[in-house]
C-alpha cells in the first residue's frame, strides 16, 4: 500500500453473516491494518452500512480505500417472485452479491479504489487475518 495520502482511510465492507465471531475477526484485521499502515479504518456489515456511511464513502473527497469481503452463502433461500408463490428467479445470495457489486461500481464511478475479496464462507474470515 505504501504511504497513504493525508486524510486517507481504509474501509472494510463485509458482506458476510454478522456473527459475533465475524465481528471480532474483522475488528482484529481492521486494527492490524490501522497499526501497520497508520491510517484510519472503518468496518461495516453490508448491505446495511449502505444506508448510513455508504453515502459518505462516495462523497468523501476521494480519500477512501475500500475492501469488500463477500462470503458465499452458508444457506441460501429463494426470494419469491410474488407473495404466496414459490417461484423464484433470485436468491438472497444473489441479492447480497448484487448489492456489493452495485456499491463497488458506484464507488469506482466516483473515482474510488476498491478491492473485492470473495471467500467461501464466513468461517474463512480467519484466513484473511493470518
Amino acid at each position: 500500500m505504501g504511504d497513504p495520502a493525508p486524510n486517507a482511510y481504509l474501509s472494510l465492507q463485509a458482506y458476510v453473516i454478522p456473527t459475533p465471531e465475524a465481528a471480532a475477526t474483522l475488528t482484529a484485521i481492521r486494527l492490524k491494518l490501522r497499526d501497520t499502515y497508520k491510517v484510519a479504518t472503518t468496518l461495516g456489515f453490508g448491505p446495511r452500512f449502505l444506508h448510513s456511511t455508504g453515502q459518505l464513502h462516495k462523497g468523501d473527497g476521494g480519500n477512501g480505500l475500500f475492501v469488500q469481503i463477500i462470503s458465499g452463502a452458508e444457506a441460501d433461500l429463494p426470494i419469491p417472485d410474488e407473495a404466496g408463490h414459490d417461484a423464484s428467479a433470485m436468491s438472497f445470495q444473489t441479492l447480497k452479491e448484487s448489492q456489493a457489486l452495485g456499491d463497488a461500481a458506484a464507488l469506482e464511478a466516483a473515482g474510488r479504489r476498491v478491492l473485492r475479496l470473495k471467500i467461501e464462507s464466513t468461517s474463512d474470515l480467519a484466513k484473511l487475518g493470518a
